[in-house]
């Protein structure tokens, strides 16, 4: 075995599965044994970040007088001190003693909050280890485990996949996609992004769908996010522009009052002929009168306030100057998936025989129509309409549910959506599934693309539901369904629907149907291949939040410059920015495309261009660093992993619900924003109070 570590050799994903097996010196099919786990742990250590150890208390407690204004008060009071002018001193001592206790609780309270909700990598592990499975703590993984994964299941660590059945894995803490992958076997080019690198499951990502098994080639400080963590250690963090400008002012002031106490000195002494000792303390008592001992105070009671106010907006505030920061800000630089858009994927268009009609709602809430043009179709009279949604409500494996936050979905979000617009049609899904239950069916994988389902209804007829990508189900069809029945398939007509929903950024399924013998109790690809009628197409999309559309047209109008980073692809960024109305939502920079640009050459575009896909951790921390260096306040605002350096980079870093807690929690200027909602700068803007000169 080559034992080099896994960061010398990252590409696993372009090799195949069999040649990384021989390098870890494992067979997938019986695994390790004990005693090479042992040695492996003692080379590699456990399967966990390393973690920086937390300020105390104490320490806490006396950052808050790292302030030069600060030392100039503390040496005013010492002074006082010492001439013996024991309420000046007690005003003084008082005034910095109430500047740090504030700062130091409200520190504790965001230090608290970030403590309850991280929650990223898996706890357990499903391993083989000698021919035999055992579950194990996650932290017990070395390089070369085989691991088996389920609906459900946490990704314990990098994974080289060698064995994959149906299996789908949500990655939007990396990536940004809402939607969760289809993954494979098969190797991918060396150049491949992390988005597309199907071959490979990353930790922290969550199962989904199907099952899978991969063999441990990143554990701990190895994985894609321990990666990022190093990232963001290397990540040179900004002083707010607040703490700038009183650290010039404190500078200025000390020079003033020092150098003008000086020349009184010299004055009364040289000019006025008075005793040096007298002189002394008249320049020390103008000293003390000259340095303004409220302004701390002032400036904290301010802040605080700011801090009450987003905390009604349920926002934490891990450091008080940032509020400052928050009135002054330029540019917004925004992920999608999670903050600008739901992450609940939603059933947008649908295209049958008899056109296309646009359905309306907002995520999993099972409220809205039909819309063909400006006219509302009622589902109950296009029995095309509800054959489309019969078979998206029954070949799925999905529910859906109404929860005290909310309509949550078990099972993949496409299902969900799928669910949704059924309901949205007047079908109701336990009747449907009474009515026409289930015999059989064929699980959804990345190689047929597309899931089979096998119904009897109780007149004993019985049919099989398809649902899958267009192109796999439309090569099995011969007829499509119309309002006049059965008609004669275009199948470049079709294609050309494909495309335009497509082109807008919707992901697409086609859902089709077939009849079977009334006898039949199961079904297989055979009976598939061929001879299957095609309902129509599904466009899907994760759409905007309505909040969010408001804040951008907020942001525009109080002169913040909104941006969309996302690691999602190209059109799917595209038709989200139009939906926002971002003010050049045309224009879109990949992350292949920004590698093949120097500094100079982007800095010429990263002002104009306003929506940038496919991009890295990497990506998104150039970005920000540019625009800062072009002069712009930077706030930038995510709720993945993958927004971790460019978070803590940013003049502002707004992690977004409780997946962004983990990207925050190196940060140390932040804004932890624990609502649904994404805030709206431009409202804070004009609502926090603003203490910049």
């Amino acid at each position: 075995m080559n034992d080099s570590a896994s960061s010398s050799t990252p590409q696993w994903h372009s090799r195949p599965a069999d040649a990384v097996a021989q390098h870890w010196a494992v067979s997938p099919e019986t695994g390790l044994d004990e005693a090479e786990v042992a040695r492996r742990r003692e080379r590699y250590g456990l399967n966990r970040l390393p973690e920086a150890r937390p300020r105390g208390p104490l320490v806490r407690f006396l950052a808050q007088f790292r302030n030069l204004l600060i030392y100039v008060l503390l040496g005013a009071a010492l002074i006082t001190a010492l001439l013996g002018h024991w309420v000046d001193t007690a005003v003084i001592v008082g005034v910095v003693l109430v500047n740090a206790v504030i700062g130091f609780v409200q520190e504790g309270k965001a230090e608290d909050a970030l403590r309850a909700i991280r929650d990223m990598l898996s706890a357990r592990a499903m391993v083989v280890r000698e021919g035999r499975q055992y579950t194990v703590p996650a932290e017990a993984l070395v390089p070369g485990d085989v691991v088996l994964l389920q609906a459900g299941d946490r990704v314990p660590a990098d994974l080289r996949l060698w064995r994959a059945r149906g299996l789908q894995i949500e990655e939007a803490a990396l990536t940004g996609e809402s939607v969760a992958q289809e993954k494979s076997i098969d190797p991918v080019p060396p150049d491949a992004v992390l988005g597309d690198r199907l071959d490979m499951a990353y930790s922290g990502t969550l199962v989904t769908h199907g099952q899978g098994a991969g063999i441990v080639v990143g554990s701990g400080a190895d994985t894609e996010i321990g990666r990022i963590s190093r990232l963001v250690s290397q990540v040179e963090t900004l002083t707010t522009p607040l703490l700038r400008q009183m650290a010039t002012f404190s500078r200025w002031l000390t020079g003033a009052v020092l150098g003008l106490a000086l020349l009184i000195f010299l004055f009364g002494i040289l000019w006025r002929d008075m005793a040096p000792a007298e002189m002394f303390m008249t320049v020390v008592g103008l000293a003390v009168a000259a340095i303004p001992e409220g302004l701390p105070a002032i400036l904290t009671v301010t802040l605080a306030i700011g801090v009450q106010r987003l905390a009604g907006r349920h926002a934490i505030i891990r450091r008080l100057p940032v509020v400052e920061t928050l009135g002054s800000l330029s540019v917004i630089c925004s992920d999608k998936t999670g903050t600008l858009t739901r992450n609940e994927m939603m059933v947008q268009s649908l295209v049958s025989a008899a056109g296309r009609c646009r359905v309306e709602g907002e995520g999993y809430r099972p409220r809205g129509g039909f819309l063909h043009g400006e006219e509302a179709l009622d589902p109950a009279r296009h029995p095309w309409l509800c054959r489309i949604l019969r078979a998206g409500l029954l070949c799925n494996d999905a529910t859906l549910e109404q929860a005290e936050e909310g309509w949550q979905v078990h099972g993949d979000p496409m299902e969900g959506a799928l669910i949704t617009a059924a309901l949205k049609g007047g079908l109701d899904a336990d009747d449907e599934r009474a009515a026409n239950p289930r015999t059989d069916l064929i699980p959804f994988d990345a190689e047929h693309r597309f899931m089979a389902t096998l119904h009897h209804d109780h007149q004993g007829e019985a049919f099989v539901y398809v649902k899958g990508a267009p192109e796999a189900v439309l090569r099995a069809c011969h007829a499509v369904w119309g309002e006049q029945g059965e008609a004669p398939l275009d199948l470049e007509a079709w294609e050309q629907h494909i495309e335009a929903l497509a082109a807008e950024g919707q992901r697409v399924l086609a859902v089709a149907c077939k009849p079977m013998p009334a006898q039949a109790q199961s079904v297989d690809f055979a009976d598939v291949a061929s001879g299957l009628v095609l309902l129509g197409l599904l466009g899907l999309i994760d759409p905007p939040r309505e909040e969010a559309i408001r804040a951008v047209a907020d942001c525009r109008e109080a002169g913040i410059r909104v941006k969309m980073i996302t690691g999602d692809h190209a059109g799917t960024a595209r038709a989200i920015a139009a939906q926002l109305d971002l003010s050049n939502c045309d224009e879109v920079i990949t992350g292949q495309h920004l590698e093949s640009m120097d500094d100079e050459a982007l800095a010429r575009r990263v002002a104009d261009v306003d929506v940038y896909a496919r991009v890295s951790p990497e990506h998104k921390l150039r970005l920000v660093t540019l625009l800062q260096a072009q002069g712009a306040i930077v706030a930038m605002t995510g709720d993945g992993v993958n927004d971790a350096p460019a978070l803590k980079r940013a003049d502002v870093g707004i992690a977004m619900g409780r997946k962004g807690t983990e990207a925050a929690k190196e940060a140390s200027e932040m804004v932890i924003a624990t609502t649904t909602s994404p805030p709206s700068c431009a409202r804070w803007n004009r609502d926090v109070p603003s203490t910049t000169t």
